[in-house]
Parts: C-alpha cells; structure tokens; sequence
C-alpha cells in the first residue's frame, strides 16, 4: 500500500492560543484542513447518545466496541469517511489532525484513521487530556491505518493532533502505536505535518525510548529529543515545505502574543503568502474552523466553521452547542449506502457527487468573484459583513452583553448557513 508519493498532500495546519497569548481569558483553537482540491467536506452535528452495553461502532473501515454515552460533536469532516478532520464536543474540547510520516513504517492494512481517531476522542472526552488518553488507549488497541483519500491508489499516513479545552492545550504526535506529547498551558502553539515535540516531553508510550535504543535512532546517552530521533532521515519535499509553513505559522502567532483573537486567527488561515491558506497541485483548504473556548465555564464555547474551500472567500458562521442544536441540512452530503465506493470492494472503484447545497452555491460565488470584478467584489463584501455579524454575536455573548435563550443559541448555524445560502442566491 502506497503511503506517499511526489504529488501527495501534506499541508494542514492547526494553532492554538492559551492565555496570557490570547487578548481575552479564553483559548483560541484553529485548523485548516487541506485536502484534495475536489474533495467536499461536510458539517455535522452529533447529538449525545447512550448505548447498549455490547454495542459496536463502524467507523470508516473497521468496527470498535461502543461506549455507554457519547457527548453532542459538531465536526467538520470529508464527506465520504466517518470520522472528522476537526471538530469539538459539548464540554469545549477540540481538536484538529495532521499527516506525518516518521521512521516507524506505515502499516499496509486497514485500521482506525486518525480522523476516526479524533472523533472518537470528542465522542468521548470531556478534557484536552481525557482526548489524549483516549486516541493513545485506542492506538494500542487498533492501530493507525488505511488510505485518507477517496482514490483507488492508497495514501496513507501517521497522524498528529492538537487538542485543546478551556484551560490547556497538548500537542499529540504519533509513530504507528508510539507516542509523545506536550502540554501547552500558556502561550501559542502552532503543527504543520511534522513532528514537533522535542525533548518538552510531557507523556509518552511506555515503550518509545526502548524501541528507538534497539533500532539504533538514539544513543541512549544524549537528550531524548522525539522529533530529532523519529523523523525521516530524508524527508520528502512536501515536509520540507511544511517547515517553512510551520515557521510562518509560529511567526504570526509571534506577532500577535498577547492580542490573539477568533479574528486574528481568520486573518492567520487566510494567509496565502504563508501557504497556510493553499491551492496548489491539486490540493486546497477544503474546510477552515476556529474556536473560542472561555475560561468562564459559565459562558458557551463559540466554533466558526466554514463548510466551504478557500477560508479567504468564504464565511466563518458560529455553531454554539444548546438545546437547539441540530444539523443544518444545507451542510450535509448525499449519502449513498451500500453502494457508496467507500463501501464497496475493492474500494473507490467509482465517484460520486457529494456535493451539499451550501458547496454547490458557493462555487458558483467562487466563479463570479473570480470572472466579474464589480459584482465579486459586492459578493465577497457581503460576505465579510455576515461574518462580522457573526463575530459581534459572539462578543456581545461573551462579554454578558446580549445572551439569547438556549434554543435561539442551538440554532445560531442554521440560521448563518441559512443567510449565506441567501447571498448566493
């Protein structure tokens, strides 16, 4: 099984900011997913469930046990898999994954995705750290593997994460079943596709020094430094500019300590210049998220999420999680069953139209901003004025302002999916 090539994606980036970082007494989350260019991704909404004790859960290819209560998950997620790219849960954790490839070799057969990975951590977490113990529980038990796009010729890959809640962060990355991480309770924290954590080594996999002694990758002797010692000797192209996107990233972030908000975090995934914001050799930003989560566990998490490609021309709406919740059908894919190619052997031996409502009208937009200069611009300005509005929504709720009741909250993204639907109209 192929598990990467020259013309392979690797370019996602995810950041995160923990007060004193942060220009208010909240962390800020943020992820640009880049995936193939064509590739739709959809927002869902989960409601919390409970399960029979026995259960099973089928994720994208394999099935794992199910626990007794799953939490309410509002992700972002390529339409044709199960599991998410991004998202968060009702307890105000979040989390956003990246490709990485590293010494350990990447398993041929099909296991869990680390997007499986990560939605079952929102599923079932209520901390950054519960999350963490969950995907590294889950790692042990069924492994990483299986191809991350929907392509009869396999790519396949390693996966770190980020995670955050309302009072830390911690930066998760992974080597087949190995792990390290790093706590992030201050400051900002950016990962593009490469391993990252150093000798700030915060928990590990029981066995991850003994394996690289015995494989010869560490002397036993020196400081154990995990992205020294388990990174490719040579790496590819692509992760060698990933380098230079995760310096930008940490740069901007540099730039804007102390001031960082939900808006400078737009501002850093709209970034073209950096390739944070992408669209090159057949891959963009599909999806973009950003999430404010207050220290106050009195106030509601805020998570914008796009549900559209190229976050400088779409719209980041706010999703709160409340009574009213519930998933806005504008944003959901087709679904076609058994007869879906991830579902048929071999797999993804025909395509399908996955395209939802919002995806379609927001091409179309794309087009006219692109070919008609006057009316593009009216479009993408009027698109700005709704993501403002979006924006002083949440601060009048966050500063005590203007705090509507639960169930006009829950529905606040359908009502911003709804707005947008009419711009392109």
């Amino acid at each position: 099984m192929a598990s990467w090539s020259s013309d392979t994606p690797c370019s996602c980036d995810c950041f995160v900011s923990v007060p004193p970082a942060s220009a208010i007494p909240a962390v800020i989350f943020a992820k640009n997913s880049d995936r193939p260019r064509d590739e739709v991704q959809e927002v869902v909404f989960v409601p919390a469930g409970t399960h029979a004790p026995g259960s099973r859960l089928q994720c994208t290819y394999i099935e794992v046990e199910q626990v007794s209560r799953t939490h309410a998950v509002i992700l972002s997620r390529p339409s044709w898999l199960w599991g998410a790219e991004m998202g968060a849960n009702e307890h105000g954790v979040c989390i956003g994954n990246e490709a990485v490839w590293t010494k350990e070799p990447v398993g041929e057969g099909e296991a869990l995705l680390g997007m499986d990975l990560l939605r079952l951590a929102l599923e079932r977490s209520s901390s950054a750290l519960e999350a963490l113990r969950v995907i590294t529980d889950l790692l042990a038990r069924y492994g990483q593997g299986g191809s991350c796009r929907e392509d009869p010729t396999p790519f396949c890959y390693h996966n770190t994460f980020l995670l955050a809640d309302r009072t830390e962060a911690w930066v998760l990355e992974t080597a087949g079943r190995l792990w390290a991480a790093q706590r992030i309770q201050e400051g900002a924290r950016n990962i593009s596709n490469q391993l990252s954590v150093g000798t700030d080594i915060s928990a590990e996999h029981a066995d991850l020094r003994t394996r690289a002694l015995a494989q010869g990758w560490w002397d036993g002797q020196s400081t154990f430094d995990f992205a020294q010692v388990f990174s490719l000797t040579q790496q590819p192209v692509r992760m060698e500019a990933a380098k230079a996107r995760f310096r930008a990233g940490q740069q901007l972030l540099q730039q804007q300590q102390g001031g960082i908000t939900a808006e400078v975090m737009m501002g850093i995934l709209r970034n073209k210049e950096s390739g944070i914001c992408m669209d090159s050799g057949g891959f963009r930003t599909t999806a973009s998220m950003v999430s404010i989560l207050p220290r106050d566990p009195t106030q509601p998490c805020v998570h914008f999420l796009t549900a559209t490609p190229d976050p400088s021309r779409s719209v980041f709406k706010p999703f709160i999680f409340g009574a009213g919740a519930a998933q806005a059908p504008q944003v959901l894919s087709p679904t076609f069953g058994a007869q879906d190619p991830v579902r048929t052997q071999p797999r993804f031996q025909t395509q399908v139209d996955r395209r939802h409502t919002l995806y379609l009208r927001h091409q179309v937009a794309l087009g006219l901003i692109e070919s008609e200069q006057d009316r593009g611009q009216q479009l993408w300005q009027k698109q700005r004025d709704l993501e403002q509005e979006g924006l002083e929504a949440a601060r009048r709720l966050l500063a005590g302002e203007q705090v509507p009741p639960p169930q006009e909250l829950g529905g606040l993204f359908q009502a911003f999916v709804e707005r947008e639907s009419q711009v392109y109209a």
